[in-house]
């Protein structure tokens, strides 16, 4: 808490002279976290039964904070940690829009002020997901990187009661997010917001994952974000489309990665369009690849399905295996899918 109260909600501040006892909350915190069992608070971490330190190594300043209030406040908090304790990353809030010129005041504010990683926050129609399929592309590299704190595809509009789950928003934050894999030295983190709701008692929608009293379901968004958390690859390979690096040519949204650990190439391909589409697939530079890949596939024809409570696995993952006669192969993609494909090569 940087001493400013939800600006979406309110304006209330604390006073600039009345800092002090914020500061020392994040500094008591960081002891807590980190400091050694001889420290005030590491003696009651210890005394709470973890003497290991937890080795927090990121502290974000404020939530959704923006403007000239907020500026000052995190100037203070900016002089207080770095001296003291300067392998701590500090991320550093944008606000609310992902776009016009209060970010961009902010974006250019907080890489003056060499924030570490940059909060953006995205919530909009599932149009604007496919557009920022290629967002960082041209974001300046060796500067800040960047946090996706929130995001999550609206059907209705930003905070409406009426928001759902459908597979076109998880489809279109699957097109971006392959935006984010082909910028790994951009974007460090992403995180889909929010994440739980209560059939009869929530507060925003959608959510990621819906309980009653007895049962629970994951939507078609959870399980777009369960195939890209389980398909991580270590290292980012380049992909062009029909020769284009853009992503999003013929409405296809693809990225790569290997991952070094099992010695496979991992392709995720999002089909956009309704049609199904057979695809000649080039993996250049692979020598031998194995007799089969594996796919995990999330597709279904209607843009509108959703997930319930009764319908929990109406829209979700499939696995199969397919042949493979070497490096360049045809493989079939059914529409609107998210296809994550993995390959062993040498």
């Amino acid at each position: 808490n940087c001493g400013m109260a939800c600006q979406f909600n309110s304006n209330e501040l604390a006073p600039m002279d009345q800092l002090d006892s914020y500061i020392q909350d994040a500094l008591d915190l960081i002891e807590f976290a980190n400091g050694p069992v001889t420290s005030p608070w590491g003696k009651r971490r210890t005394e709470l039964g973890h003497p290991a330190p937890f080795n927090v190594r990121m502290l974000g300043i404020g939530n959704e904070q923006w403007g000239t209030n907020y500026l000052p406040r995190l100037d203070r908090f900016i002089s207080a940690l770095r001296p003291r304790y300067p392998e701590l990353r500090l991320i550093g809030s944008v606000g609310l829009e992902p776009a016009g010129p209060m970010f961009d005041f902010m974006v250019r504010n907080l890489r003056e002020r060499k924030i570490e990683i940059i909060d953006e926050h995205s919530y909009n129609a599932p149009a604007w997901f496919y557009a920022q399929a290629n967002r960082y592309n041209d974001y300046p590299r060796g500067i800040s990187r960047v946090f996706v704190g929130e995001y999550g595809a609206q059907t209705a509009g930003i905070a409406r009661p009426d928001n759902r789950n459908t597979w076109e928003c998880a489809l279109s934050e699957a097109a971006f997010m392959t935006g984010f894999e082909r910028n790994p030295d951009v974007v460090e983190m992403s995180a889909y917001a929010p994440l739980f709701g209560h059939t009869d008692a929530w507060q925003w929608t959608p959510n990621l994952i819906w309980f009653d009293n007895l049962r629970v379901y994951g939507t078609p968004n959870y399980y777009v974000q369960q195939a890209f958390a389980r398909n991580r690859g270590t290292t980012a390979v380049p992909v062009t489309i029909d020769g284009s690096t853009r992503n999003g040519e013929n409405n296809l949204y693809v990225s790569a990665g290997i991952d070094d650990a099992s010695g496979e190439v991992i392709l995720k391909i999002v089909n956009a369009s309704s049609a199904t589409r057979t695809l000649q697939i080039d993996l250049l530079g692979a020598r031998k690849v194995g007799l089969e890949g594996r796919a995990i596939v999330v597709a279904h024809p209607d843009l509108n399905a959703m997930n319930g409570l009764d319908t929990p696995l109406h829209v979700c993952p499939t696995t199969a295996v397919f042949p493979l006669s070497g490096p360049s192969f045809e493989h079939g993609v059914a529409g609107y899918s998210l296809n994550v494909l993995r390959i062993a090569y040498k």
